[in-house]
């Protein structure tokens, strides 16, 4: 139950005013920057304002710069820039940064702008341009000298050190990260934007697909997609009178496991960042995980969702499994979850996608996919080897 307007400073004093995303494809051929751009001139526009009202740019992780943005979007007047480097953590964390910036006057509109060639940049591929950008992260060092010597190259191998521990100790049954894959698929069926809209996914076929790194099949893994996202933060007070109603950011934090940059010395290879940052945003929002209408969890892997929603304290260690009930999941069931399709069925867009389609939840335009009388909902955001970030927004009154 909601305990009325938390006291915290930066509770309910920024919203979230424009959205805009792109398909999630395979192969394009637009440069990252036109992407990027053209986007974030949507969620400008989508805010209703002019490029020229935005006044904080906060960049990428590692492709693009704030000064590239603001010179192909038009943003004359920049006071403030900052850039997240915490992986598929930094859309939702750049809430909190944005927040700090409105609420402070620092800023009055902030612009959060996130796109990648995932498909066609991540990997060496023969018919990739030779302008697209690929990605380098600090912890990748930790990789290349202590992880790469073993075989463990890439994500799936990464996450498996721990994710296979925690299906051993706590019998984790693969219904559960099966219903998870059928479930964003079963969503994504409804959403023009997802990269596999078209592709109905059943239990056979789930059990089916290849074994990546125990406990991970292939299809309990993200997509690989060319996209772009964007939203515009508006102080609380010029949310008002943009162009659609409101969505306000309650509550919001961000958490770090310890050590950071890599799994195996932690005392506890269970314990995420997000366990650290939720208490933190849902005392602030004057909330608690049961209040929420949706859950749009970060669904690199569908085992990370179950330690998510524990992290969230909707669950006990270990027992997280037992809320994926056939249809829980679904806008209509008791536990709606990425009801866009996510990661895993929509794409990846850095879980930027997960942010919008939170927004579209809360104006009340999420089409088929739309949780009836959604109020309130959470967003959390998985980076690089566990950090978390978490915003819980709320539909404001406009």
């Amino acid at each position: 139950m909601q305990h009325g307007s938390a006291s915290h400073p930066l509770s309910r004093r920024a919203a979230i005013t424009g959205i805009a995303e792109t398909p999630h494809v395979r192969g394009t051929q637009i440069p990252l920057m036109q992407m990027i751009a053209t986007t974030s001139v949507h969620a400008i526009r989508d805010a209703g304002l002019r490029p020229s009202d935005i006044d904080a740019v906060i960049a990428p992780p590692g492709f693009v710069g704030w000064d590239e943005v603001a010179a192909h979007v038009g943003v004359t007047d920049v006071r403030y820039t900052a850039a997240m480097q915490i992986g598929g953590a930094s859309a939702t964390g750049a809430l909190l940064t944005a927040a700090m910036a409105v609420s402070t006057g620092v800023a009055n509109h902030v612009l959060i702008p996130i796109g990648w060639h995932g498909y066609s940049a991540i990997r060496s591929r023969a018919d990739a341009l030779p302008s697209k950008r690929r990605f380098q992260a600090a912890f990748f060092e930790t990789v290349r000298n202590y992880y790469g010597p073993y075989g463990l190259r890439s994500a799936p191998y990464w996450y498996a050190l721990y994710l296979q521990q925690y299906v051993d100790r706590y019998a984790v049954p693969w219904q559960a990260t099966s219903e998870i894959a059928l479930a964003a698929r079963r969503a994504a069926a409804h959403n023009e934007n997802a990269y596999l809209r078209e592709r109905p996914l059943g239990e056979d076929e789930y059990l089916a697909s290849p074994m990546i790194s125990s406990p991970l099949r292939k299809l309990d893994c993200c997509l690989e997609t060319d996209a772009a996202a964007a939203v515009v933060v508006s102080a609380a007070d010029r949310a008002a009178d943009g162009a659609h109603t409101p969505v306000t950011i309650a509550g919001v934090a961000e958490g770090h496991a310890h050590p950071a940059d890599e799994i195996t010395n932690r005392s506890d290879m269970l314990m995420l960042g997000l366990a650290n940052a939720a208490p933190r945003a849902f005392e602030m929002a004057g909330y608690q995980a049961t209040d929420m209408d949706f859950f749009q969890i970060y669904d690199c892997f569908t085992h990370v969702v179950l330690l998510q929603l524990e992290a969230l304290g909707l669950a006990d260690r270990g027992e997280a499994a037992a809320l994926i009930t056939p249809g829980a999941l679904d806008p209509g069931g008791a536990m709606p979850l990425n009801t866009h399709g996510g990661l895993l069925a929509q794409g990846h867009c850095w879980g930027m996608n997960h942010v919008v389609e939170a927004v579209r939840q809360l104006r009340g335009t999420a089409g088929t996919n739309q949780v009836v009388g959604a109020r309130v909902g959470v967003v959390t955001g998985y980076g690089d080897l566990g950090d978390g970030s978490i915003a819980v927004l709320e539909r404001g009154v406009g």
